[in-house]
């Protein structure tokens, strides 16, 4: 079977079939939550950003005009998702709350033969989620669809509707927070 592109599953879609949108979905669900999860720092929210996200686009898809990618439509239509969430002032995830859940997802004794080995990666990644969740989320946004996404720096400035330039000044601040952040945590600061 021959995969069919974004554009003729969206002509489906629009034309009635149901099935070519939910094609779609499972094409970029696990994207759009692993991309949302790093974003909002929390799996659950990202699960809900996503729902509402696809629902979202499947009442809109008649507005797609194909001027960018679906996944960066759809990523714009996420993001516009979270920051609603955050106006109608959803309660936050603390930064304690987040360590602990990270380090009891991610102690593994399995993961390697050294003693010791799964703990310390368990308290890096720890650090990493906690030194990501203090980041702005401006910041934090434009890392994710870099690093994680591996976005370029047109397709993110698309995706959040910001200039070039923009994407590379905010990338670059991301960067030097994480990397402070990161560095205290690994002090015990």
């Amino acid at each position: 079977m021959i995969e069919q592109s974004d554009q003729q599953l969206i002509a489906a879609a629009l034309g009635g079939a149901v099935e070519a949108f939910d094609d779609l979905v499972r094409r970029y669900q696990d994207r759009l939550v692993h991309s949302l999860e790093h974003s909002v720092c929390s799996r659950e929210d990202a699960l809900d950003a996503a729902q509402r996200a696809f629902l979202q686009a499947w009442r809109q898809l008649s507005k797609f005009r194909g001027e960018s990618g679906f996944y960066s439509w759809l990523y714009r239509i996420a993001r516009n998702e979270v920051i609603s969430e955050v106006r109608r002032h959803r309660p936050a995830v603390s930064l304690e709350q987040l360590a602990e859940s990270g380090v009891s997802e991610l102690i593994d004794g399995s993961r390697s033969a050294v003693p010791g080995a799964g703990l310390e990666l368990s308290e890096e990644l720890a650090n990493l989620r906690q030194a990501m969740a203090q980041i702005a989320q401006d910041f934090r946004e434009v890392l994710v669809l870099r690093e994680i996404d591996e976005l370029s720096y047109e397709e993110i400035g698309e995706v959040l509707g910001i200039p070039t330039g923009t994407v590379r000044s905010r990338l670059s601040r991301a960067r030097q927070e994480l990397l402070e952040r990161m560095q205290r945590l690994s002090a015990g600061e």
